[in-house]
């Protein structure tokens, strides 16, 4: 029996629920001094064997849910839709036996609000470890049906291709990925730590049948393997990810597409984090109009971040950064906009899910436990989205190997 409770923080109704699985029975023992909300748990669709989820809300507020089925020798694609508290029979949108599938580089899916779908997944190319395409795949009758696979790029070369974004554009989407075509050993080789040159950002325009019509270099050196993230303005896509210097200063760059050009990169913020490798931490981004909400994780000086910052111009300047974490952030962050001034973040601070609200004049509200979970890589990437009265979470159990999924009400 659900019982309501005045709010307290967050503007999140709070509402109880049992579920011992989900440890939220622990929340107020690890903070005890602050109140903390319940939420309403929703009985995952995924098969017991399942990783890497993916949430997605369209323009009518329908919310998918996509993730990998693992069997013995084969990965399988699946989605499904929330109802009212309830998903919906998942149905599968690609299974095969060489794909390459991965804690951090997962499936992306997007919708279109008028019975359109698009989604990918990542195929082996080669016996090397990190060679492998971007498969594309697209729906015309709500996923009932899929087309037949396309790569997104047409390099031809043997590197790796992944980290995708994906969102709606105009009569089609907008879809960007990092790709590793320049990085490719003389004798082609899929060699990954000893990259021969640089890995590149790029960005496409493909119609609802997956077919490329415009594609572009957006940055010739970026970050090997952090996840980029995109999102739509009242001026076009905006694209976020972590950028590489000559001198290795790996911080947060935005590429923007303004009257139909793409402006060159820049940095959101200097926080000159210097690291010699890929920290595998990419940013989020939302969107309002032509507001702007950007969630990322830094580490400058051995000191672990996450960290809000907004922007009312489309992204072409920004305010000052909002420190969200508790001193013990591992990132893995996600964040939707509930409004022009203000949004959500998730992050992982340790083993625990977080959330907080958080507005653009830089207040914050005390956040959240959502979830216990692990600091391991199996333990994923939490994900996050917005539904017209709350917001959903979906993460990978790492103890039972499958996917769990909650709602958090709105106020």
């Amino acid at each position: 029996m659900r019982k309501t409770i005045p709010i307290l923080t967050l503007g999140f109704a709070i509402i109880s629920c049992n579920n011992p699985s989900t440890n939220y029975s622990d929340r107020n023992t690890v903070h005890p001094d602050r109140p903390a909300a319940t939420i309403i748990n929703l009985p995952s669709p995924a098969d017991s064997i399942a990783a890497e989820p993916w949430l997605f809300t369209d323009k009518n507020g329908e919310v998918y849910l996509s993730w990998i089925h693992k069997s013995s020798d084969s990965g399988i694609l699946k989605f499904s839709v929330l109802g009212k508290e309830q998903w919906s029979v998942p149905k599968t949108i690609a299974s095969g036996k060489n794909w390459f599938i991965n804690w951090a580089d997962y499936p992306v899916l997007a919708a279109d609000g008028e019975g359109n779908l698009v989604a990918h997944f990542l195929e082996k190319s080669d016996s090397g470890k990190f060679t492998y395409d971007i498969k594309i795949t697209s729906s015309q009758n709500e996923g009932n049906a899929w087309s037949t696979p396309l790569s997104l790029h047409d390099d031809g070369l043997k590197a790796e291709h992944g980290f995708v974004s994906m969102m709606p554009y105009q009569d089609g989407y907008f879809i960007s990925w990092l790709d590793g075509r320049n990085t490719v050993m003389p004798e082609g080789s899929g060699n990954h730590e000893g990259h021969h040159g640089q890995m590149t950002l790029r960005g496409a325009i493909v119609d609802k049948r997956g077919n490329k019509t415009n594609e572009w270099e957006l940055d010739e050196r970026v970050c090997d393997c952090c996840q980029t993230s995109a999102a739509i303005t009242s001026n076009g896509p905006v694209l976020i990810y972590r950028d590489r210097s000559a001198d290795e200063i790996r911080d947060i760059s935005i590429v923007r597409m303004v009257g139909g050009k793409w402006t060159s990169p820049e940095a959101i913020h200097a926080d000159n984090w210097k690291i010699t490798g890929c920290p595998v931490n990419g940013p989020r981004i939302d969107a309002a109009g032509n507001n702007l909400a950007i969630a990322w994780f830094s580490s400058p000086e051995k000191n672990p971040q996450v960290n809000v910052i907004f922007s009312e111009d489309g992204g072409a300047s920004f305010g000052k950064p909002v420190r969200m974490d508790e001193g013990k952030a591992i990132g893995r962050v996600d964040l939707v906009m509930l409004d022009d001034q203000s949004a959500v973040v998730s992050w992982m601070e340790g083993s625990e899910i977080r959330a907080a609200k958080v507005f653009s004049n830089g207040k914050k509200e005390p956040s959240i436990l959502i979830a216990a979970s692990s600091e391991s890589r199996s333990a994923g990437f939490p994900q996050m989205t917005k539904t017209e009265n709350g917001l959903v979470f979906a993460w990978t159990d790492p103890t039972v190997k499958t996917i769990r999924t909650i709602k958090l009400p709105l106020k």
